[in-house]
């Protein structure tokens, strides 16, 4: 009697971890359900109702379109002046992209390398206060400062991407350039490197991970954005991008849905294609430096 007893106590530990383990699998799996629908679903939306008429999409939002019809997309592409919104979100991307990628990883070299200096602990925190002010308190006084200006415009919107995008860059740049081995860039002004040629012959390769990462993640915003143009450039149709375009399907009393859809579906697959070759860059720049070897 005892010596059963005895088995059933140490099977009792064995029996609750794995009927613990089995909960945890199961509530794993149900949140990851839970997830793949709430990001699926959408995207479903959008594709069935872009091949609809206006008139199936209010008959019956969910379902399936009776015969794939192009005709949105051919409306689109040919009657909206489409094309001149996307070349308006392209300049808007690429030079914001550009400037991003060349100026906000000098700046965080320059500081990372001298953080004990008073100056460049200084010029840290000063950037990094950006990140506890949310966006919406400073809108008005941008507004009314690039008004001022006279920068209600593309290049008005590109600088203020390239203005926020600095506090975000800094963060992220510092703390990668602070964990990397700067026996490395000694070793080269040893060899008779300047500043200058150890950062471009050396940190730059060091750092392509978290440029990637940065380059990408702003690209999805700036082309996404809808908040920013929607203050500048509202003012003229032809300095619209395309989320203002968009939203140019969207009447007082009336949203067409199909073209609206056709628009986003459209719109979403450059970014998704890059999103897809280029997500290990992400990965890697975002949990580099997070173990130390």
């Amino acid at each position: 009697m005892s010596a059963s007893t005895n088995n059933l106590q140490a099977k009792s530990p064995v029996l609750h971890k794995r009927g613990e383990t089995l909960i945890w699998h199961f509530l794993r799996n149900a949140l990851l359900c839970i997830g793949i629908v709430l990001i699926v679903m959408p995207m479903w939306l959008v594709l069935i109702n872009s091949f609809k008429t206006l008139e199936e999409a209010s008959q019956s939002f969910f379902a399936l379109p009776r015969s794939v019809n192009l005709d949105n997309v051919h409306e689109l592409l040919n009657g909206q002046n489409y094309f001149h919104h996307v070349g308006n979100s392209l300049l808007v991307t690429v030079v914001s992209m550009t400037v991003v990628a060349i100026f906000i990883p000098m700046v965080s070299y320059a500081i990372a390398r001298n953080m004990r200096r008073r100056y460049y602990k200084f010029l840290y925190t000063y950037i990094m206060l950006g990140l506890f002010i949310p966006s919406q308190i400073v809108l008005l006084p941008i507004v009314k400062q690039m008004a001022s200006l006279n920068m209600m415009n593309i290049w008005g919107l590109i600088l203020l991407y390239i203005t926020f995008s600095l506090t975000r860059g800094v963060f992220l740049f510092v703390n990668y350039i602070r964990v990397l081995p700067i026996e490395i860039e000694e070793a080269a002004q040893i060899d008779g490197c300047t500043v200058v040629q150890t950062y471009f012959r050396i940190v730059i390769h060091l750092i392509k991970p978290m440029i990637s990462t940065l380059v990408i993640m702003d690209a999805l915003w700036f082309w996404n954005d809808f908040q920013l143009p929607l203050f500048l450039l509202n003012r003229s149709r032809d300095l619209w991008t395309l989320p203002l375009f968009q939203y140019n399907f969207k009447t007082e009393y009336s949203f067409d849905y199909p073209m609206a859809f056709t628009a986003y579906l459209i719109s979403l697959l450059p970014m998704l294609v890059v999103y897809c070759f280029c997500q290990k860059y992400i990965i890697s720049g975002l949990t580099a430096g997070a173990v130390k070897s």
